[in-house]
């Protein structure tokens, strides 16, 4: 399974208002870039996370956002990496999605 065109569009129309939106496909999925820096990433079934950690990373979660897991293959560990998920509530409000993912292109700096 690969990641949708239409899932590919609709995150960067949602977030268009924060600069040059471009991405990079992998494995199956996409990183999602602002002016050449990244700050989300979307999985194969098309949800979006933010690249996250600290103060950020804490809010999401707080709010019930998944952070991304994966299965470790040599391991079989379950293992996550610094990307929660986007709010339900982000997803319909370009505003909200736009002002946490400047939150996410200021924690890469």
């Amino acid at each position: 399974m690969s990641l949708s065109p239409e899932d590919l569009a609709f995150a960067k129309e949602l977030f268009e208002n924060l600069g040059t939106i471009t991405h990079r496909k992998m494995m199956g999925a996409a990183a999602l870039y602002c002016d050449g820096q990244i700050f989300a990433s979307l999985d194969q079934q098309g949800t979006i996370y933010l690249r996250s950690k600290g103060a950020l990373a804490e809010t999401l979660i707080a709010q019930g956002c998944a952070q991304f897991e994966w299965t470790n293959p040599k391991t079989g560990k379950i293992q996550t990496m610094g990307y929660v998920a986007l709010p339900e509530a982000a997803l319909d409000d370009p505003q909200l999605a736009c002002t946490l993912a400047k939150d996410a292109l200021s924690e890469g700096q």
